[in-house]
């Protein structure tokens, strides 16, 4: 029997407090019979009730049939719910396969029979509105009087409330609570914490857009109840940018917005506690809680049972003070559609050294994004213990050049009392290592090993995507890519984790974004991002800033970015073809157009202006440590290259959007670019200008070639460049993205593993070399002989330069995605190098692709001979394939030269000769030493 599972609202699994009154459904099919192949949705049912209603089989609520193949984003079959407003919902799915008994999975047998039928429903699901109008706020935004200056941090602060539920109330039905910050904050009810979010409300364009949380509370409320909140400047009035950054910039004091409404058992009894001017403030017993700089916690300034005591005599304390109220914020308020940063995992500490100074240094293991907990802390009053983060060692001692101006210290002084189960709240830092001062973790006591721990804070979205292979060094550059996507996904993308920075830049989120798709289902955060994205552009006249949310516009003006600002248009089209939500192009496509219309400074040509200052290839390995944006390669190129492809892009998006005279329109503009650019820039002959391999990069990947005479030269030119750069990266921001898929698409796939398995700096496998457990900002952020890299920017975790993630999966895994949401994939994975095996998964909203290739000698052939000679020399191999597609999805399998095979769902094993590419190559160098046998 066919199932339904993996009902989800929206981008929610839970349903609980949706911003839409008609969610979109999703689901997954599932079989437990391993013979069911060729499985495909004809139709489907949904059924909505309220709650409350019987559950009895009988009793299916309102169903509505729909004739269709979808299952991702179904539009709401019923009535708009209100805010507040319940309902259960289940599905099932009609659809016809074939069984096939487990003889190899083979698509070439005889088929059986088609059989049909419904899956089983799926069990009900509750989805829930939150409040979808301000008019449904009774609270208004409560704040600490004290006010903030530039120069010096909020002191973070606590807010409280008491309240009883009236005699006569009787059971509590239900409770929900609406809350957010003016800040960072958690909060508590009757002393205990409420939810497990970190960082909440998390970090968006606050003068647009704030988010709030829904929590069911239901089982916590009691008869007398204490509501509590703490709450911290983090990004809404903290220090944030570089060179000092600023202060105070969404406000100078921060606070809460509280809504609790508790219902009871007759229905119409609701009692509403909202944050108002009845409430009391304080100051925490954190002294400062500073996202660049840390947490200090003063444990001698506990206040008491103040969070689980409704009789705590706050008007004792003459600290309590009456809050002050503001009015509902201009910004909207949104639940969000990206799950909340948790702590995803807990990480114990390799070993604990002493400097050559004599500093003890706590060593993780792995550079990581998060914050220290310590189970157990006796020291004597007023004693103080430092904990100082870094990501590296220089010269035996930690290595805190690359933090710039932001400290990582968090503090600790003590009263003497044992403490325990500390952490930071309303901070986090990048690291490996951390210098403690003022403890010696081997003196309590705990083992210092269970003592201490890092934990890993980043949005909690699943995973998706997996790989690996042969090769231990990919694996690890795989595994990099993905720490530093955790690392650098702290409820918006950034660009870094550490240093005084950890900005949202729109490049590095551009460029890496089809390898963040696959590795995470990623696109209920990013759409949210991409709104601030929009939003800030309006107020910049169609200019997108560089980073978003905007901290650095006191820095910056508008200044119009191609490749950064073309993040407008190319991610929401990642996104729509990773998850198959065309939404996100509609909500997206005025500021798409605007881009494209009023934002790109063009010259007589349509072309960028010449004149105008590019990023360009940004972090060209050749360009000087403090001038990266002087690179090889003409910015005003990659500009007009970008030009071409997001115009492209745009004409597509319209056409799908049904926005014909704009689809028209754009087109016959691409078409017009792409001439200009090659009268610039292109020979009749195929030579492009610069001869970079970025250049030639960008004209293989973005399709601007003429001619077939034109692809055999740049295929040329591309492989000499790489041969002469001794198969190292020769590329930056712009070109390395795409210089392994330009190769592969160039007829030069032997030169793009050879590049790939390159272990000399600047290469992917260099920081592999040297220890590296995340992907770093430079190619050599660490030189060879361990001395940090003396640029200003040094961070050893960006994620840029982890985009050939994409490549793995696709190139050496073999699943390419054909339709959005991966409804329908092109199997087609190409060996390559020393590699002799690669398996690649993702999970999408149809299930769980998979492949796995293995190359294996013909039989009959000896052990000692290896692979069989074919005609003229050639070693030939067995390629094995097997394949799972998911229900409802189909696949193309092109392996070799064998004709191309139609698959639907199933589990399938495919085998075909495989010739070798030749390998190793040697470079175009003035000697070698070692003639045929490579480098």
């Amino acid at each position: 029997m066919t199932e339904i599972d993996a009902l989800r609202f929206g981008h929610s699994q839970s349903g609980l407090g949706i911003q839409c009154a008609t969610p979109r459904l999703s689901w997954r099919t599932s079989s437990p019979n391993p013979n069911v192949h060729n499985w495909t949705q004809t139709a489907y049912e949904i059924a909505l009730k309220a709650p409350g209603e019987s559950h009895q089989a009988d009793d299916g609520g309102q169903v509505y049939h729909v004739d269709s193949a979808n299952s991702t984003w179904v539009p709401w079959p019923g009535p708009p719910l209100r805010s507040r407003e319940r309902m259960q919902v289940r599905v099932r799915a009609h659809g016809t396969w074939i069984e096939i008994e487990d003889d190899g999975g083979t698509p070439e047998k005889e088929q059986p029979r088609q059989q049909a039928g419904f899956t089983a429903w799926s069990a009900w699901g509750t989805v829930e509105c939150a409040l979808l109008s301000k008019s449904d706020w009774a609270a208004v935004p409560i704040v600490h009087p004290a006010v903030g200056d530039a120069h010096t941090p909020l002191r973070p602060v606590v807010l409280r409330k008491t309240f009883d539920l009236p005699p006569d109330f009787g059971h509590v039905e239900r409770a929900r609570l609406y809350v957010t910050g003016l800040g960072l904050y958690r909060v508590y009810l009757n002393g205990k914490r409420v939810g497990d979010h970190e960082l909440a409300p998390g970090w968006a364009s606050y003068s647009h857009r704030l988010a709030y949380q829904v929590h069911d509370v239901s089982a916590a409320v009691a008869a007398r109840n204490v509501l509590g909140v703490e709450v911290a400047e983090g990004w809404y009035a903290g220090r944030l940018g570089f060179n000092g950054g600023r202060r105070c910039l969404y406000g100078e004091r921060i606070g809460a917005l509280v809504q609790l409404e508790v219902v009871g058992a007759r229905k119409e009894e609701v009692l509403r506690v909202v944050s108002d001017g009845s409430w009391r403030c304080n100051f925490s017993s954190l002294v400062r809680s500073e996202i660049y700089d840390g947490e200090l916690y003063d444990m001698r300034q506990e206040l008491g049972n103040w969070l689980g005591d409704p009789d705590y005599e706050e008007e004792e304390e003459a600290a309590w003070r009456p809050v002050v109220s503001l009015p509902l914020p201009a910004a909207s308020l949104v639940v969000p559609r990206a799950p909340p940063v948790r702590v995803t995992q807990r990480v114990a500490p390799r070993r604990l050294f002493a400097t050559p100074s004599g500093r003890l240094v706590l060593d993780f293991g792995q550079n990581l994004v998060g914050k220290l907990h310590v189970r157990r802390l006796d020291l004597p009053a007023d004693a103080e213990v430092r904990f100082t983060h870094a990501e590296v060692m220089e010269n035996g001692e930690l290595g805190v050049r690359p933090l710039r101006q932001a400290k990582c210290t968090d503090v600790i002084v003590s009263s003497g009392d044992i403490l325990t189960e500390w952490s930071p709240k309303f901070t986090f830092h990048g690291f490996r290592f951390v210098q403690v001062d003022g403890w010696d973790p081997r003196a309590s006591s705990l083992a210092w090993q269970e003592n201490i721990a890092a934990l890993v804070l980043h949005t909690d979205f699943a995973a998706a995507g997996d790989f690996e292979c042969s090769h231990d060094a990919i694996n690890q550059l795989h595994c990099n890519a993905r720490w530093s996507m955790r690392g650098n996904f702290v409820s918006i993308p950034t660009d870094c984790p550490q240093r005084d920075e950890r900005l949202g830049w729109t490049g590095d989120i551009q460029v890496f974004s089809p390898s963040a798709t696959v590795l995470y289902n990623c696109e209920g955060m990013l759409a949210d991002w991409m709104e601030d994205v929009a939003a800030e552009q309006h107020d910049d006249g169609g200019v997108p800033p560089l980073v978003v949310p905007n901290v650095l516009q006191h820095v910056w003006p508008p200044m119009p970015q191609a490749v950064w600002d073309d993040v407008v248009i190319i991610l929401p089209w990642v996104l729509y073809q990773a998850s198959g939500d065309a939404e996100i192009l509609r909500r997206q496509y005025p500021s798409m157009t605007a881009w494209l219309d009023q934002g790109v400074r063009r010259g007589d040509d349509g072309l960028w202006d010449p004149d105008h200052w590019q990023l360009g290839d940004w972090l060209d390995p050749q360009a000087p440590s403090d001038e990266p944006g002087d690179g090889r390669t003409s910015g005003v190129l990659v500009a007009d290259a970008y030009l071409v492809h997001v115009t492209r892009i745009l004409a597509q998006i319209s056409k799908l959007l049904n926005q014909d005279a704009d689809a028209a329109h754009y087109q016959e503009q691409s078409d017009r670019l792409l001439h200009a650019f090659h009268a610039k820039y292109v020979t009749p002959k195929g030579l492009v200008a610069g001869d970079t391999q970025t250049a030639y990069a960008l004209v293989v990947v973005f399709g601007l070639i003429d001619s077939q005479s034109q692809r055999k030269t740049i295929s040329h030119q591309l492989s000499r460049l790489v041969r002469m750069a001794k198969f190292r990266v020769a590329t930056g921001f712009a070109g390395t993205p795409i210089i392994l898929q330009a190769l592969r698409d160039s007829g030069n796939l032997s030169l793009a593993y050879r590049m790939l398995l390159e272990d000399k700096c600047p290469s992917w496998l260099y920081p592999i070399s040297q220890g590296a457990t995340t992907i770093w900002e430079r190619w050599d952020s660490l030189l060879p002989d361990g001395s940090i890299n003396p640029g200003e920017m040094t961070s050893f975790n960006h994620y840029a330069l982890g985009s050939v993630v994409q490549w793995l999966h696709e190139t050496v895994g073999g699943l390419i995605p054909r339709e959005p949401g991966w409804k329908s994939v092109l199997v087609s994975p190409q060996p390559g190098g020393p590699l002799t095996y690669a398996a690649v998964s993702h999970d999408c909203a149809y299930g769980r692709w998979s492949c796995r290739w293995d190359l294996v000698p013909l039989e009959g052939a000896g052990e000692d001979e290896g692979e069989e000679e074919g005609k003229c020399g050639q070693r030939i191999n067995l390629l094995k394939v097997e394949l799972d597609v998911p229900l409802n999805a189909t696949a193309i399998v092109r392996l070799g030269s064998e004709a191309e095979k139609h698959v639907g769902s199933g589990h399938y094993r495919f085998q075909v000769p495989f010739v070798p590419l030749p390998y190793p190559l040697e470079p175009i160098a003035p000697f070698i030493t070692n003639p045929g046998q490579g480098l």
